[in-house]
This record gives C-alpha cells, structure tokens and sequence, in this order.
C-alpha cells in the first residue's frame, strides 16, 4: 500500500513538472517583455525628438522668412526740390522715371495696374476721395494696394486748394478725412500728397508734414490736353518730353522725371507704349518704394 502511495506520489510530481515553466523560463520571459517595452519606449521617444527637431525646422523657416519679408527697404531715392526723383548715394541709377497716375480709381485704374504688373513696372495712384465712396469702388482700391502698388493723396473731392484758401479747415478735411478712408480701406496712410492742379497753400503743406506726406508735382504729363487725347500722339509725348501742340517744342524728359498721368481712357490704352518707349531708351521706372518718405 505504501509503495502504492509512494509510486502515485512520484508520477504526479513528476507530471507537474512537465506541464509547468521553470523559473528560469519565467524570468527569461519577463526579461523579454521588458527589453520590449524598453526598446517601444526608445522609438517612441526618437520619433518624438524627431518631430520636435521638425517642428522647429519648420518655426525656424518661417521665422526666417518673416524677418526677411519685414526687412526695412532701404530708400535709394529722395524727391528733389522740382519734383524728379534723384539717388541719394553715389552710384545708384539716376537714368530712372516715375510713373504717377491722378484721379484714381475712376474708370480704368485697376486696367492699368494690371498692365503695370505685367510689365513688372511701378507706380504710385493718387487717389480722390469721391472715387472710393462705394464698397465696389473700396474694393478696386484695395486691389491696387493689394497688387503692390503705393497709394497717394490727392484731395477728397479734387478741389483746388487755392479757393479754399482763406478755410484751413476745410483744407484738413480735404487731407485729412481722405488720409482716414484710405487706411480705413488698405490699412495704411499715404506717404505722398499731391494737390489737384498743383496748386499748393501754406496750410496744406503744414497738413501734409503733420501727416508725414513728401509733396509731390511733377515733370511733365501732357493726357489732359485735348491734342493729346489719342493714344498715339500721347505716347510719342510722354517717351519723347515734348509737346508742340502744347507749347512744349523741346523735351521735358530727363533722368530722374516724374511723369503725370490720369485714370483716362487713351491713358489706358497707351500705357503700354509708354513703358516700354521709355525703357527702349534706356530708362528704368523707379519703385515707389525706394523714395524716401518722413518717418
């Protein structure tokens, strides 16, 4: 009976032995799964680096970018005491023009901004109050800007300042209530005014400072006489200076000049001629943005 009970004992001992892992293989196994938590938690921390490393690429670019879209433009240019736009270092292009266009936005002043950028030219749109008193007509102006174009001051409604003269405060309200609408439309104030006609008063050039405009006539510009108003006989004025119809027998253009033009349509549709008469002589049409303005 004993060796019975004993043999029993022994088989079942044995078979337990059989069924179960030893410890060796227990500890083996939870070793494993630990080195396979580690090396999980290994990668996750790598991609996790990794995507930070990106990620700061990725800041460090755009900061880079934005520094250099904010960069200061250095002015290369001033406005002299007759209207044309003369370098202020030794060294730099003086065989430039300036394209202005008055009366802005009318009619075709957006056309002519688009013609403008396809020609990679520059120019600076003075604007009338009356002509942006619409959302539409709004809309056109900041367009313009939006193209890159610089916006200037030409009076709300275009009155001659010399009528006026004797009512500095409607002078203001001339300056001032435009200078409001523009930056209330494009987000800036001009940097440059022009009086309707040219016609300058003591005040309006004490308004101007305090606004931080740079007075601005011009050289020359000959669309608004009536021989004038065709596109040919517009375009061999504006490239060659002179105006005979005009009593301008000899040419006004000269390096440095400062060309007037107005939202009209032959202006329109000699545009194009213009530019590229002038550059076939070797000019270059100066960015606005390269004049010194009052800071």
């Amino acid at each position: 009976m004993r060796l019975a009970v004993f043999v029993f004992s022994t088989l079942v001992i044995l078979f337990l032995s059989a069924c179960s892992p030893g410890l060796e293989q227990i500890e083996g196994s939870k070793s494993d799964d630990l080195v396979g938590l580690t090396n999980q938690k290994s990668e996750n921390q790598v991609s996790g680096m990794e995507e930070e490393e990106a990620s700061n690429g990725i800041t460090k670019v755009k900061e880079e970018e934005y520094e250099e879209n904010t960069e200061e433009i250095k002015p290369q240019y001033r406005v002299s005491e007759d209207w044309s736009v003369v370098p202020i270092e030794d060294g730099t292009n003086e065989k430039v023009v300036l394209l202005t266009i008055d009366d802005a936005p009318e009619k075709y002043a957006l056309q002519m901004a688009k013609t403008l950028q396809e020609l990679d030219a520059g120019a600076i749109f003075f604007v009338n109050g009356h002509f942006i008193d619409t959302p539409q007509e709004a809309e056109v102006l900041k367009e313009i800007h939006n193209m890159g174009f610089t916006i200037g001051n030409h009076t709300y409604s275009h009155v001659n300042l010399e009528s006026i003269v004797h009512d500095p405060e409607k002078q203001r309200e001339e300056i001032v209530l435009l200078n409001d609408k523009i930056e209330e439309i494009i987000g800036e104030r001009p940097k440059f005014f022009r009086a309707p006609h040219g016609i300058n008063t003591e005040d309006s050039k004490k308004i101007a400072k305090e606004e931080k405009m740079i007075l601005m006539n011009w050289s020359y510009g000959y669309d608004y006489f009536t021989p004038y108003m065709n596109k040919d006989k517009l375009v061999e004025a504006m490239v060659t200076g002179e105006g005979p119809e005009v009593d301008v027998p000899y040419s006004l253009l000269k390096p440095g000049a400062n060309l007037l033009m107005h939202d009209r349509e032959w202006t329109n549709e000699a545009l194009r001629d213009i530019v590229e008469g002038l550059r076939e002589q070797g000019y270059e049409i100066v960015d606005p943005d390269l004049i010194e303005t009052i800071e």
